[in-house]
């Protein structure tokens, strides 16, 4: 496990800088007006949930635009907008700033012999994203690495080496070829470590959860190494697209939801050669904790796991895969 993460450090300040000007402000308009005060803390409280509504508000207008995927609803929109105020907490007011490091990669030579995962999270955050996924795969005994990804406003192909070392470790404990599964950017990272590093290689599969295949909409207001890379169309996308055709990636599920309020276009998400799967009404880092995308990539590993030891494998999941 990486012994530092910048985006924890980031993430620290972020908050205790925010929850010091709400500390600052209301002690110091309680006295004059403690409506003041209180609506200030509030104010600052709701800044986060504030740029979810803009954005789940722009993610519907672009959508509509695009016949290829179903509009999303009032309803769905609304669901999104609260679930992923929920996750904004959780995930970067806690978990990444703070607990990052709580689940440790799970190695143990008793993993010997079944498929594990190499976990890839996305732009802006660190491996404490998953650790709800690191549990329960802990649980089940399959071994994982969750990497970091720095730096974190670098160059996505830069990634590739770290994707590499955990590749590398997961295949020398259990002597077969790994699952990726990535959130957001981190698929993108996975396809810039296919290209690096999938000459004569073999991978279980890669699943990417909300990625940007086809770059974002929202990355034209992105000043960054890596979210200029993820501009709609861009010219990187593009020049990785052309790679992977004399180098095809491997057997890949996309899943991709109406309401992803950082990847819209909605089909942006999908592949063309993917089994690409759709979940209505779910946001961005929300659709990575649907049980139906975790229940199906732990069934995935089960049938990977059965397979590899010659067992009749039938069932619906992730047949493409």
């Amino acid at each position: 496990m990486p012994r530092h993460s910048s985006l924890a450090r980031l993430l620290q300040v972020s908050v205790g800088t925010q929850v010091a000007i709400a500390a600052l402000w209301g002690a110091w308009r309680w006295p004059v007006s403690p409506l003041q005060a209180v609506l200030g803390i509030l104010l600052i409280a709701l800044l986060g949930p504030i740029v979810l509504a803009i954005e789940v508000a722009l993610s519907a207008a672009v959508n509509r635009a695009d016949a290829r995927v179903p509009a999303a609803s009032a309803g769905q929109l609304l669901h999104a907008w609260w679930t992923e105020s929920v996750h904004l907490f959780a995930t970067f007011w806690w978990r990444q700033p703070f607990r990052w490091r709580a689940v440790d990669d799970h190695l143990d030579a008793r993993c010997a012999g079944r498929t594990g995962i190499v976990l890839v999270h996305g732009f802006m955050c660190n491996r404490g994203f998953w650790n709800s996924w690191m549990r329960r795969l802990r649980a089940q005994g399959n071994a994982f690495v969750a990497v970091n990804l720095e730096p974190v406003f670098g160059s996505i192909d830069a990634y590739a080496p770290i994707v590499e070392q955990a590749v590398q470790r997961i295949e020398q404990l259990t002597g077969r070829p790994p699952l990726l599964v990535c959130h957001s950017m981190g698929g993108l990272a996975a396809r810039a470590w296919w290209r690096a590093h999938g000459t004569g290689r073999k991978v279980a599969g890669l699943v990417t959860i909300g990625s940007p295949h086809g770059g974002t909409w929202l990355g034209r207001f992105s000043h960054s190494r890596n979210g200029h890379q993820m501009r709609l169309q861009g010219e990187w996308l593009r020049e990785l697209a052309h790679d992977e055709v004399r180098q095809p990636l491997p057997a890949m599920t996309c899943w991709y939801s109406n309401c992803d309020n950082i990847v819209f276009p909605a089909a942006t998400s999908m592949l063309e050669h993917a089994d690409n799967r759709f979940i209505a009404g779910e946001p961005h880092v929300a659709l990575a904790f649907h049980p139906q995308v975790l229940e199906g990539c732990l069934v995935l590993l089960d049938r990977l796991d059965r397979a590899c030891q010659g067992e009749s494998v039938t069932g619906p999941a992730l047949e493409n895969s």
